[in-house]
């Protein structure tokens, strides 16, 4: 992969990795505040653990987004962005500016949703 696309799939990384790292600041917050309310009432308080339990579950979304976008700001460093994982073939041009973050080409990766990789 050439200098200038390399560097424009920094750019795109690091730009999400913050905007990740806002979201999850962010959703934690609203999370932790979801039932500080005390004069609420129990229906109330069911829907506020309700949107906590989805806040937090979206947490972990992003983090898992985080994690995978952290790794390929890391393979960049090495040198190895853009190649499969696991059969170290390029990943798709395509696949790659859809989500930069994919750490596997577009077979390699199918395999892996059936169990069969």
């Amino acid at each position: 992969m050439d200098k200038k696309r390399l560097e424009l799939f920094k750019k795109k990384l690091q730009t999400k990795q913050e905007e990740l790292r806002r979201t999850i600041s962010r959703t934690e917050q609203e999370g932790r505040s979801a039932d500080d309310d005390p004069t609420v009432d129990l229906a109330d308080k069911a829907a506020n653990s309700y949107t906590k339990e989805f806040l937090f579950g979206q947490t972990d979304n992003d983090r898992a987004t985080l994690q995978l976008v952290s790794q390929a700001l890391r393979r960049i460093g090495q040198g190895n962005f853009g190649k499969c994982l696991i059969c170290q073939e390029e990943i798709q041009q395509r696949r790659l500016d859809a989500v930069p973050w994919a750490p596997h080409c577009h077979a390699c990766q199918e395999k892996l949703e059936l169990g069969r990789g």
